[in-house]
C-alpha cells in the first residue's frame, strides 16, 4: 500500500483530531472535579485534599471501599464511592453535610449497635474527610 500526500495528510488530520478530544477530555474531567471539589468545600467547611491521609491514619480504609484511596478497599462497612448521591448516611441518618461529619465523629450517637467506631477523628478532620467524600 502506497501512501500518497493527501493520505498522509488525512492520517495526520485524524491523529490531531483525536489529540484534541483526548485534551478537551481531561479538561471536561478535571473541571468536573475542581466544580465539585469547590461545592464540596462549601458544604463542608473542610479541605478535601487533606482526607487521604487521615482516611489512612484512622484506619477508614479497613472496613471501607473509598474511590481514590490507594488500599480503599474494605469490605465490612459500605462503600463510600457516590456517597454525595445517597438519601441516608448508614441507613439511619439524612445525608446532610453536618450529619455526615457528626456521623464520622461519633457514629453511636446516631446509632448506638453500629459496628463502625469512634475513631478519634476530631470535627475539624471530619469535615475534611467528608469533603473529600462529597467531592468524589
Amino acid at each position: 500500500m502506497r501512501f500518497t500526500l493527501s493520505s498522509w495528510a488525512a492520517l495526520a488530520i485524524g491523529v490531531a483530531s483525536l489529540l484534541l478530544a483526548a485534551a478537551v477530555a481531561v479538561g471536561f474531567a478535571r473541571s468536573d472535579r475542581q466544580r465539585n471539589e469547590s461545592i464540596a468545600r462549601a458544604m463542608t467547611g473542610g479541605d478535601p485534599t487533606r482526607a487521604p491521609a487521615m482516611i489512612r491514619r484512622y484506619g477508614c480504609v479497613g472496613c471501607h471501599t473509598i474511590p481514590g484511596i490507594p488500599g480503599g478497599d474494605g469490605k465490612v462497612g459500605a462503600s463510600l464511592a457516590d456517597l454525595r448521591t445517597r438519601v441516608y448516611i448508614a441507613g439511619v441518618a439524612t445525608n446532610t453535610p453536618d450529619n455526615l461529619v457528626q456521623w464520622i465523629v461519633t457514629p453511636q450517637a446516631f446509632s448506638p449497635r453500629t459496628a463502625m467506631p469512634a475513631t478519634g477523628i476530631s470535627e475539624a478532620e471530619a469535615r475534611d474527610v467528608a469533603a473529600y467524600l462529597y467531592a468524589q
